[in-house]
């Protein structure tokens, strides 16, 4: 049995999957480090006084928003699904998909309107009834949506449905079951979200600070180069950095050293760029984390 420290904050993510192991690389990156028994969903954070909590995706909105959990990260798909009040901190730039209505490509669907009054399956049953509410009052009809917790795309081929509103990634199951994207009801991805109660800002704001720092390390790079004072304005055009770039004096009077931060993929265009306009040692440098 592990005793939850009462003071501590609690950290809900994801307990498994493709999520389960962006959140962690990013927990990593942001040097909270935690060691968890098998087949508990509690882990106690070894370095700050922090319990992540590993409950399913889409419970974690409903915890945040209830006060049972200080903070967490789940989709936007979730947290406007559940219909809580949290406070959203940042997007994470991970698990980015479309929450779409879906149709068999046989029906030639063109207008999604004309699906108002038929029969549509999800996961979603809020969002999917305020996406149809205004075709439904425009009509005078009533959709008719049914609630599954998983293979929604076959509902339509198993004549339950009429049509469907299901996550669209890659698309690679909504084609393998005959269908297509006739509209779209939300753009999601993974955010840091918390409670608007939270008695543990100081920790949310340190959390906050961490992971910020982790994903500005992932997608930037330093770049540091030697510019003859001639071509130093042309350079900076090249690499005018996140804020600025950092100009340094060289013992060689007429060259200036620069070093900034860069788009990690822009990296290589922006070093051919630099040595074809007449920069010298061209160095880029990983970054772990920052703090901006």
């Amino acid at each position: 049995m592990t005793i939850v420290p009462a003071e501590n904050c609690k950290f809900a993510i994801p307990k498994k999957g493709r999520l389960f192991e962006k959140v962690n690389d990013l927990l990593k990156g942001a040097g909270i480090e935690y060691n968890r028994a098998p087949r508990l969903d509690i882990a106690i954070c070894t370095e700050i006084p922090l319990t992540l909590v590993f409950l399913p995706a889409s419970d974690i909105a409903k915890y945040v928003g209830e006060g049972n959990v200080d903070i967490g990260i789940t989709g936007l798909d979730v947290v406007k699904e559940s219909n809580v009040e949290v406070d959203k901190i940042m997007d994470l730039g991970f698990g980015g998909c479309k929450l779409c209505v879906q149709a068999p490509v046989a029906d030639k669907i063109t207008d999604v309107s004309t699906l108002a009054g038929k029969r549509i399956v999800t996961s979603f049953p809020h969002l999917t009834e305020q996406f149809f509410k205004p075709f439904d009052e425009e009509q005078g009809v009533t959709t008719t949506i049914t609630e599954v917790s998983g293979s929604v795309e076959a509902a339509c081929g198993l004549g339950l449905a009429d049509a469907v509103v299901d996550l669209v990634e890659t698309g690679t199951t909504m084609k393998a079951a005959g269908l297509e994207v006739v509209g779209e009801v939300l753009a999601t991805e993974c955010i840091l979200i918390s409670n608007p109660n939270c008695e543990h800002r100081d920790m949310v704001k340190m959390l906050t600070r961490r992971i910020e720092g982790c994903l500005v390390a992932k997608k930037y790079v330093m770049i540091s180069y030697n510019i003859h004072n001639d071509l130093l304005e042309k350079a900076l055009k090249l690499t005018p950095g996140k804020k600025s770039p950092n100009i340094t004096a060289l013992a060689q009077t007429d060259f200036k050293a620069i070093s900034c931060l860069v788009n990690k993929k822009q990296m290589n265009t922006k070093m051919d760029e630099l040595h074809d306009i007449g920069a010298t040692d061209i160095l880029t440098f990983a970054l772990s984390n920052t703090r901006m």
